[in-house]
């Protein structure tokens, strides 16, 4: 094992958002034995370093889902963006199906209603979890806005139609699964499209070669990195193309059933600190 390849939200980080100090201490002791670490996530840059900055970390990062890549100097050495009409395409109808969605660049991200993603978001967590406060979902949600540069548009053609502004991801979020349904089996069919998720409630949608996958086997390469020497592990359906080319397939226990059809091994849950005990398994070679 020469590389590992992590996932953040479900994988690395607990339930509550954070890398526990069994997890961090993991990662410090695969750097000592000279083995790569790095982070392959949705979130972007901003939100994704955050956690990892908390804890004394600072490792390169491959952000939503493989557009972009960014070197411990936070130096983007890859950078591929969605086709703007084709982005553009995509909003008109969220907006006609009058689903909620965030454009992701390099600009920041944008939306059209705080408002709007607040409410669909109370609903959902309050539905599983009654007992969390409006409050408490509210400054969570703040935070968010906050640390990934949100801005508010009503008129998203300003933004498609800057020529400096490069579109990496729209993020698709509804609790009707219908809908969600209906979007990912139109942009499916698009060749140049990966439509992808990273809970029940969202699609995520990039460039087709924008994935974690094809991000994680260009690192590799510039390290001379063979991928069956690398580890893969995550939990979700956006990690599916690195667990797929990784030598070793890592997925973690609170994964959904279809993911770890794609495990060499399953490990405990996050919030068991699943990522500290697959990397002790594999440093002893019981992977």
């Amino acid at each position: 094992m020469k590389l590992i390849a992590t996932d953040l939200d479900g994988t690395l980080l607990n339930e509550m958002g954070k890398v526990s100090k069994e997890n961090s201490a993991a990662i410090q002791h695969a750097l000592n034995q000279e083995i790569e670490v790095v982070v392959a996530t949705g979130r972007a840059y901003g939100t994704a370093a955050k956690e990892l900055k908390k804890v004394g970390l600072n490792l390169p990062i491959i952000g939503l889902n493989g557009a972009v890549l960014y070197t411990t100097d936070e130096q983007t050495t890859q950078s591929i963006p969605l086709d703007k009409k084709t982005a553009r395409e995509i909003a008109n109808t969220c907006q006609n199906l009058d689903v909620y969605f965030e454009v992701f660049t390099d600009k920041g991200v944008f939306s059209t209603s705080k408002e709007y993603f607040t409410q669909v978001i109370i609903d959902i967590v309050q539905s599983s979890n009654p007992e969390v406060s409006e409050e408490a979902i509210k400054q969570q949600i703040e935070a968010r806005f906050i640390d990934e540069n949100v801005q508010f548009t009503t008129d998203y053609d300003t933004v498609f139609n800057k020529q400096m502004i490069q579109v990496y991801k729209i993020l698709v979020f509804s609790p009707d699964e219908k809908k969600l349904s209906e979007i990912r089996a139109l942009y499916q069919q698009d060749e140049t499209l990966a439509v992808t998720s990273s809970a029940k409630i969202n699609l995520e949608i990039n460039h087709i070669d924008a994935q974690k996958g094809k991000a994680i086997e260009n690192y590799a390469h510039s390290k001379g990195i063979d991928m069956q020497d690398v580890l893969a592990i995550g939990d979700n359906d956006n990690d599916i193309s690195m667990l797929k080319k990784a030598g070793k397939a890592v997925v973690m226990e609170n994964a959904a059933d279809e993911i770890k059809q794609y495990a060499d091994f399953i490990t405990k849950k996050n919030d068991e600190h699943g990522f500290a005990y697959a990397i002790q398994k594999a440093l002893k070679g019981q992977i």
